[in-house]
């Protein structure tokens, strides 16, 4: 194991990032801030404040200023049994049409739910009553009966020894999935796993019943616990953090789950930031820029928008070499450029609809080596996603499971000047609007002058190239003309009036 494989975390007073480098690039960026901590994984004590039959979905309350949505393909029927200790009254299984959300909820009810995505843009956090809770090496569902084994897990020996395991810890709490951590480990250590979790189960139905109103069961773990949870597997070395009580931490989290590894543990106490010493800061600035370079000289152009993100790949000043031909040119920059999106998808954690227009091809086998390409890729990310054949225009289509705001969107905010889209009126625009605003006001009194206030550009082009207008205004409305700068004026606004004179 070298230091190509590891998770570097750095603690501030108003943030943490978490950095995962796989062979020696990043491959992950996590961020949490203090003042918005992510809500996924927690559970809550939710009430149902509408049921909505036509879209198959409730609004639920959960404490927080937005309602949270539950559709009906998040929920289990078997959370009745959580509330009231009874089996579901509506025994129907599947999603048949004749099965509607009335069926099961109704205003005013209890139930617990899970976030499963954080607020986006105006919407508010999507629910499953399905619940999910993790440990190292398990997940148990309490709303399941039926366990199983990661399909992650390939190895038919493997599956069959944690299957084994698995039926000797059967429960009527819920069903229990060995996670892809559990390849190798130890009966006593996935046993140690299922006390944990029944455990917290318990505790949170408890909880559920005594609680009288809405409001929070039970908290995800920090970051770097969730971190150390998830993602610290053999092929990771170490953990390097820079703040000592997480630290300590992630050592009482060590020993309690991870006791044979408490050594990968490592406090970073340099003076040089942590991020600087790796080169994370660099990259992650590198990594954001909307342009980014291909190895043989083309690029990838990103533009996020609401609804989805575009991927342009270009050629750039890559032509080939020496006797290549032209399909084999285009061939090679979009396999470097799929390889690319793989990782920008999973770094900038681009979720939704993902179109990419890739470079022309005349020959079918290259472009489903190019789709084949991305999807091996893909393989390694834990966001579900879907890729199409790449169409007749070019055109790439592919899904990514969005559960968090993308690291563009937490990193960055919008323009206030463009208000997000890249675009505003140019200054030779707004001082012909200007120009036409003098020349309505103008006729408007006898006396008086014109006080013009706008944006320095635009105060620059009133006094230069339309200088010439200006004068031949103040000859017509036979009024003086004042025109004065205002660096906190927005470069679109301006203001024209008419001022009576000095007297």
């Amino acid at each position: 194991m070298s230091l190509d494989n590891f998770i570097a975390i750095n603690v501030s007073l108003e943030e943490i990032r978490v950095s995962v480098i796989e062979n020696g690039m990043i491959a992950e960026l996590l961020l949490e801030r203090e003042y918005k901590k992510s809500r996924v994984g927690n559970i809550y004590k939710g009430r149902v404040t509408r049921v909505l039959p036509g879209m198959q979905a409730a609004f639920i309350d959960i404490g927080f200023d937005k309602q949270a949505f539950l559709h009906l393909s998040d929920f289990s029927p078997a959370a009745e049994k959580t509330v009231t200790g009874k089996s579901p009254a509506v025994k129907k299984t599947g999603r048949s049409r004749n099965i509607s959300i009335k069926d099961f909820l109704k205003e005013g009810q209890y139930i617990p739910v899970q976030v499963a995505k954080e607020e986006i843009g105006t919407k508010g956090c999507r629910v499953t009553s399905d619940i999910s809770l993790a440990g190292r090496h398990l997940v148990m569902m309490p709303m399941s009966k039926k366990g199983g084994v990661s399909r992650k897990i390939e190895d038919d020996g493997e599956r069959k020894r944690l299957v084994r395991i698995l039926e000797r810890f059967k429960s009527d709490k819920g069903a229990l999935i060995a996670r892809t951590a559990a390849m190798g480990a130890s009966a006593d250590s996935l046993e140690a796993d299922s006390c944990y979790l029944i455990e917290t189960w318990d505790e949170i139905s408890k909880k559920f019943i005594e609680t009288k109103k809405e409001g929070l069961l039970y908290k995800e773990l920090s970051l770097p616990l969730r971190v150390a949870r998830d993602k610290f597997n053999s092929s990771i070395s170490k953990i390097i953090v820079d703040e000592e009580s997480v630290f300590n931490d992630l050592k009482w989290f060590f020993d309690r789950l991870i006791p044979g590894r408490l050594d990968d543990i490592e406090l970073y106490t340099n003076d040089e930031p942590l991020f600087e010493a790796f080169g994370i800061d660099g990259e992650i600035k590198r990594a954001l820029e909307r342009v980014v370079e291909l190895p043989s000289g083309g690029t990838l152009v990103i533009d996020q928008g609401e609804a989805l993100t575009a991927i342009d790949v270009n050629t750039g000043k890559f032509v080939g070499k020496g006797s290549t031909d032209q399909e084999s040119t285009i061939l090679k920059t979009n396999l470097e450029a799929v390889e690319e999106i793989a990782y920008q998808m999973r770094f900038r954690n681009i979720g939704g609809l993902i179109v990419a227009d890739i470079i022309d091809m005349d020959r079918p086998q290259n472009r489903e080596k190019v789709a084949e390409l991305l999807r091996e890729k893909l393989k390694n990310d834990r966001a579900k996603t879907s890729v199409n054949e790449i169409s007749n225009f070019g055109l790439l289509e592919m899904t990514r499971e969005r559960k968090s705001e993308s690291l563009g969107r937490m990193l960055h905010e919008s323009c206030p000047f463009c208000d997000g889209t890249g675009n505003i009126l140019s200054r030779i625009t707004v001082a012909n609007e200007v120009l036409r605003e003098i020349k309505k006001i103008s006729g408007d009194a006898e006396t008086g002058f014109i006080q013009v206030t706008v944006h320095p550009n635009v105060e620059e082009v009133l006094k230069g190239i339309s200088a010439p207008s200006v004068k031949k205004l103040k000859q017509l409305s036979g009024k003086k003309i004042v025109i004065e700068k205002d660096i906190k004026l927005h470069p679109e606004s301006y203001r024209v009036y008419l001022k009576a004179p000095v007297k």
